[in-house]
């Protein structure tokens, strides 16, 4: 069931967590070499030979059942996706997560990391032989709520230009910020947006994470506040530009144990009006 225009505010919202991971596929990206099992390995994980479609040897993502609630468990040994079998557009996506502790390479020594990836389109694979091109919001330690556009599939930003010292310049969302087009590429000013604010809540603590689709725009959200927007979502294939108006979920997995739960999908026909000024 594909979510758009036709459907009410006031239709069921789906549930797309349960036991048997029954809305998803798997997609497993390349192996580090310090993982213990008996495939291929590399030093780059990043250009490496994927696993590829339902082959998760080391059991990455699962759901576990936690006094009485469904909670997926990634466990970020092996980078990989999970990703929805349809296709959803004009919605309002509402989960939770909290960091685990468990850390792995590449990433032993740097931020936990992992994303919710929406409007994914084309095969699997196609950014780092591990996700989708779509676009991201990002679920790390300190920069929950980051914009980034993954591969081909990108949009444009409210930003302004801030520097940190010692630091490059870097692209901050701000409702009155001149919008920008963000994406990967020389011609692109940048491929991300950083958060307005900062909400993330302490290491261990369940966040609200949301995402607002309508059209080709989108708003993010962090426990209650808005911290990211982007507009004319769209699409780079076979030498055309189309727009973007819906695609599939991930969430990945990147070197770090995550957890989700109450991941629900509701049809929406409009922006809910007092994210209007954002």
């Amino acid at each position: 069931m594909d979510l758009d225009a036709k459907n009410s505010p006031d239709s069921e919202a789906i549930n797309l967590l349960d036991a048997n991971l029954s809305e998803w596929e798997i997609w497993m990206g390349a192996v580090h070499t310090s993982v213990d099992l008996d495939v291929e390995k590399f030093d780059n994980v990043q250009t490496g030979k994927p696993l590829g479609l339902h082959n998760d040897p080391k059991n990455v993502f699962s759901v576990q059942e936690v006094n009485g609630e469904a909670i997926l468990k990634i466990t970020g040994e092996i980078y990989g996706g999970l990703t929805t079998k349809k296709e959803y557009g004009n919605y309002h996506l509402s989960l939770q997560f909290k960091w685990g502790d468990k850390k792995w390479e590449p990433r032993l020594n740097t931020k936990r990391d992992s994303g919710i990836l929406y409007h994914a389109k084309g095969p699997h694979g196609a950014f780092w032989n591990v996700w989708m091109a779509s676009l991201e919001f990002q679920v790390q330690e300190g920069d929950c709520g980051d914009f980034i556009a993954l591969g081909n599939v990108y949009g444009d930003g409210p930003v302004e230009r801030k520097i940190k010292d010692g630091d490059k310049p870097f692209y901050r969302y701000t409702p009155k910020g001149i919008v920008t087009p963000l994406k990967y590429g020389s011609e692109f000013v940048a491929s991300q947006s950083s958060k307005s604010e900062l909400h993330e809540k302490p290491h261990g603590q369940w966040n609200t994470l949301e995402i607002y689709c309508l059209g080709s725009e989108s708003i993010h959200l962090v426990n209650g506040f808005v911290v990211n927007r982007v507009k004319n979502a769209r699409y780079d294939i076979d030498g055309a530009t189309i727009p973007v108006v819906k695609g599939k979920i991930q969430l990945q997995s990147e070197a770090a144990e995550v957890y989700y739960k109450n991941i629900i999908l509701t049809p929406i026909n409009a922006f809910p009006s007092k994210y209007a000024d954002f």
